[in-house]
């Protein structure tokens, strides 16, 4: 496991040899990836890219591509130009791909137990199609949902998410990067092991998202990802 000071290790060059060239990691997702709900830290994408700004660190350079409201199709959609545009020199590409999407699709629509936002059937497709294609540019990794406080729905006054719909997408989730050898970063239920208390103190008043100290809960399982660290340090 990575200790909470492994951003200064992750890159070991000298200040006198720096690497002209650090890896370039892009994070495409939803609001969880965007940062929304911690205005102080900007999200644990955004506390990540500023720990490997220090000047004595190579790198790597992180691109947060978060949209707030996106689905799985949202982001397929945009991932490729996305990635093209994010290489800094020519003919260089980004060397890691985190993904971070899934639970507007989970959401239903006008009351508990109406439609998803996106049909179950429909996303597993979408998903396949999503992963299928950033596993084609390069190596992808997948962070999960936290949960969700089903007392504060509904969001917006329309869409109600719920534990149980969760449970159901992110399975879905976990188990096409299972088969596709996509590490995957089981967020929602390492939280709900955590217990109640400790899990709804992380969520912003909206009940969706994670405030400040979610985010640094985010940021820290981040860096004690192995197979992560390993590929940011390979």
């Amino acid at each position: 496991m990575l200790a909470p000071s492994a951003p200064e290790r992750i890159v070991t060059h000298s200040r006198n040899s720096l690497n002209l060239h650090p890896k370039k990691i892009v994070a495409l997702g939803d609001s969880l990836v965007y940062g929304f709900g911690d205005p102080d830290g900007g999200g644990w994408v955004e506390r990540l890219r500023r720990n490997w700004m220090k000047l004595d660190s190579a790198g790597p350079v992180m691109y947060n591509l978060g949209i707030r409201g996106d689905g799985v199709q949202n982001v397929a959609r945009r991932l490729e130009q996305e990635f093209r545009h994010r290489g800094e020199l020519r003919n260089r590409a980004p060397d890691l791909i985190v993904l971070s999407v899934g639970v507007n699709d989970s959401a239903c629509i006008g009351r508990p137990d109406g439609r998803n936002y996106t049909e179950f059937d429909r996303f597993q497709q979408q998903l396949a199609e999503l992963l299928d294609q950033a596993q084609q540019l390069c190596p992808v990794f997948f962070v999960g949902m936290p949960p969700i406080d089903e007392s504060k729905m509904p969001f917006s006054e329309i869409f109600y998410y719920s534990l149980l719909e969760q449970y159901r997408y992110k399975e879905a989730t976990r188990l096409a990067c299972e088969e596709r050898r996509i590490p995957y970063l089981d967020v929602f239920s390492a939280w709900l092991a955590q217990g109640e208390v400790w899990w709804k103190s992380r969520l912003y008043a909206d009940g969706l998202h994670p405030n400040g100290q979610g985010y640094q809960a985010l940021l820290q399982a981040v860096l004690s990802w192995d197979e992560f660290g390993l590929a940011v340090r390979g």
